[in-house]
């Protein structure tokens, strides 16, 4: 029996749209192909600075997530959070830091490897799960949405959407610690 994937948040198929349709597509085809071998995850959405990036967690917790998926302006990376602890005897998971690999897939006939589906698997056999009481209910979130961002095709280098900086609200002084912001002098212990 074949696992339900539920369709995109309205949301992240916004953050994907400047990447434009054949990246689109292929992140979509990565999503469902995790989605599907990872029933009952959490998906956590970031629009980040340089990718609109997607962690896949059982408790919900970023910390905990198994698979992540990161979609830049000329392929997406499926990435192993724990990845050099995953069975990779011909060497194809790519990244040389202690935890995470990633593959490259930049087609949809790229999403043709067996051993892309075989990477997914393991990595959720090997994922944190919550115990019974405290599963979370399985859903899409959207964590955090970068104010800058780099993204393809806009404006004449082709690769920054900055939306305006907001402005930090300056902060009333506060005075209940030892170094009063006001007298700026240090208070006998």
């Amino acid at each position: 029996m074949r696992t339900r994937v539920p369709p995109p948040k309205s949301e992240y198929l916004e953050f994907l749209r400047p990447y434009g349709p054949q990246i689109a597509a292929v992140a979509l085809a990565v999503r469902k192909l995790v989605m599907s071998e990872a029933p009952g995850s959490v998906e956590l959405i970031y629009d980040a600075y340089s990718a609109v990036a997607t962690g896949y967690s059982f408790t919900g917790r970023p910390s905990d997530a198994c698979i992540h998926i990161a979609v830049y302006a000329k392929w997406v990376n499926l990435g192993f959070n724990r990845g050099s602890q995953l069975p990779d005897p011909e060497g194809r998971l790519k990244g040389s830091g202690n935890w995470i690999r990633h593959i490259r897939i930049a087609s949809l006939e790229d999403m043709k490897d067996t051993a892309i589906r075989g990477f997914v698997k393991a990595a959720v056999e090997r994922a944190v799960y919550p115990q019974p009481a405290a599963t979370p209910k399985p859903e899409s979130i959207v964590r955090a949405v970068y104010a800058r961002r780099r993204r393809p095709g806009a404006g004449t280098t082709g690769d920054l959407v900055a939306s305006p900086p907001e402005r930090p609200q300056p902060r009333a002084p506060q005075s209940h610690s030892r170094l009063d912001p006001i007298k700026r002098e240090r208070r006998s212990p």
